[in-house]
């Protein structure tokens, strides 16, 4: 074989990602506000967008359980964006390098790149933040509520009042523990101390530090802090300032003037009360069944968490994507949320105002490039919107008995089944069900709770799902008595005598991942309670 360089032809086939596929597929795994955070940079980076003011058009599919998939997808065709007769009015243009009608360009490369997609692209989708400046107020869709849509037209006027500013401002947990600490202390240093301890106090209520560096820190006493911290565990809410859970119970007691040396004793030993072993804390405490478990219930009586009760971070609420609500006809009625849904709209007007003053190659080619990311970004968000609209359609039409009857009826799915429905591939059906969520009459999912694992008929008949199959155990536990308390091989023979053929080992794991403890267990706390 010789070694001399050469020169060689090969021919070969390669599917490339085009950047406008990319970000299409990124669009379809954002969540609601990263969308809204994605469009807002769009807007301010493309001055051929701007946001669409007009009234919008209804986005509604309605399916029921004899419906095929595209009868059931009721959503509208994606606009159609003319902007041959600006670019014609605009003078000599480049060019822009066209890429692929979004619709054949999904068809296309999902069933060839699979679920490459998830490993390749994921990491590349995650560098966008939030915008600042972020305005949410300007969506697409109709207002499922007549309200909303009422309310949405006076978004933009700036003589409004702001409600948020008579609101009074949430107090924390510090600023309630330093005006305490002003009123109780008049030493300036001890104040300091006592500033420092408060700061170490975590959200929940903790002291999250110790006595020792804080004296070593501030350079005081030891005994000084001690006493300081003593008082501030003396505050409003009980319990503040504890150290561990047994101080913290331990302060509340003591407020109550129910800390005696039973409840120490049990107190001292919350492990046991954990494990529920009921024998030892009566050794350890000297008290009968009944006095133990009045003594319990006072435990649980307490907070173990007293500082959860002042401001903290704000949690946002969650706001569905998709709205399910019962048809007039006795099927269910699918429609996209409105709230959800930034719409924009390319400004053909304004492009061909300035192209004609564009002079050199480069102004000419930067407009070009604006006016197709602005047209592929207006026609990626229709097309995420009719995707999910159509997933979700088929979502309700499988669970058609969940949403009717609840829980228990709630099918075995997974993204397959719902893949070969919609004619997509399995990586796209798991993007849109990513962070997305509906709103039912049974209360608001994310979209993939409706896919389950399947669990087999003992009678050979139709899978159960293992949602429906919790829910079930969790029914019969709750049901069982204190002299009937049922091990999980009685479990598993009942639920064999209901038609659901389940393992020994699978029944332990659910009932462990619900928090429940075994029936040795069980049956010691309903006796010590009975």
């Amino acid at each position: 074989m010789a070694l001399s360089p050469k020169l060689e032809l090969r021919q070969s086939q390669s599917l490339v990602m085009t950047p406008q596929l990319m970000q299409a597929i990124k669009l379809l795994q954002l969540g609601n506000l990263d969308l809204v955070a994605y469009v807002e940079n769009e807007l301010e980076r493309n001055p051929l967008l701007e946001r669409d003011e007009g009234e919008d058009r209804p986005v509604v599919a309605e399916a029921s359980a004899g419906e095929s998939p595209a009868e059931a997808s009721g959503a509208p065709e994606g606009g159609d964006f003319d902007g041959g007769a600006d670019f014609e009015a605009a003078g000599d243009f480049p060019a822009a390098t066209a890429g692929p009608d979004l619709d054949t360009a999904f068809e296309s490369a999902s069933p060839e790149i699979g679920e490459r997609l998830d490993a390749d692209f994921t990491n590349v989708f995650q560098d966008d933040g939030p915008a600042e400046g972020m305005d949410p107020t300007r969506l697409v869709g109709e207002n499922w509520s007549q309200s909303s849509s009422a309310g949405s037209g006076s978004g933009g006027g700036g003589e409004d009042y702001n409600l948020e500013s008579f609101v009074a401002v949430e107090v924390s947990l510090a600023d309630h523990l330093a005006e305490q600490l002003a009123l109780a202390v008049g030493d300036p240093t001890r104040r300091i101390i006592g500033r420092h301890l408060i700061d170490s106090i975590d959200e929940a209520g903790y002291l999250r530090t110790d006595v020792e560096s804080v004296a070593d820190k501030l350079g005081a006493p030891i005994e000084m802090v001690e006493a300081v911290l003593a008082l501030i565990q003396s505050f409003d809410p009980a319990g503040v300032g504890a150290r561990d859970l047994s101080e913290c119970l331990a302060l509340q007691l003591k407020e109550r003037d129910r800390f005696d040396p039973a409840m120490q004793a049990l107190v001292a030993n919350l492990e046991l009360l954990a494990r529920r072993d009921f024998a030892a804390l009566r050794r350890l405490t000297k008290v009968d069944d009944d006095d133990l478990a009045e003594m319990i219930g006072e435990i649980r009586a307490l907070n173990p968490k007293p500082g959860n009760a002042f401001g903290s971070t704000l949690v946002q609420p969650i706001v569905p994507d998709v709205v399910v609500r019962a048809g007039p006809d006795g099927g269910w009625l699918v429609e996209l949320n409105s709230e959800t849904l930034p719409k924009v709209l390319v400004n053909q007007s304004y492009f061909a105002r300035i192209a004609k003053t564009a002079k050199g190659e480069k102004d000419k080619l930067y407009l070009s490039d604006c006016m197709q990311t602005a047209n592929w970004l207006v026609k990626s968000l229709d097309q995420r919107a009719k995707t999910i609209l159509k997933v979700s359609t088929e979502i309700v039409r499988q669970q058609d008995a969940f949403l009717t009857h609840g829980i228990r009826h709630l099918k075995p799915l997974n993204l397959r089944m719902i893949a070969d429905a919609v004619g997509m591939h399995e990586s796209t059906v798991s993007r849109v069900t990513s962070n997305k969520y509906m709103a039912t009459s049974r209360g608001i999912f994310e979209l993939k709770y409706f896919f389950t694992s399947s669990i087999a008929s003992s009678e050979g008949g139709e899978a159960h799902s293992s949602e429906s199959v919790r829910h079930k155990i969790k029914e019969l536990i709750d049901r069982e008595t204190a002299r009937d308390v049922l091990s999980d091989d009685t479990i598993v023979k009942m639920l064999r005598d209901s038609g659901i053929d389940i393992a020994r080992r699978t029944v332990a794991k659910y009932r462990e991942a619900m928090n429940i403890p075994s029936s040795v267990q069980r049956r010691r706390e309903k006796q010590a309670l009975a």
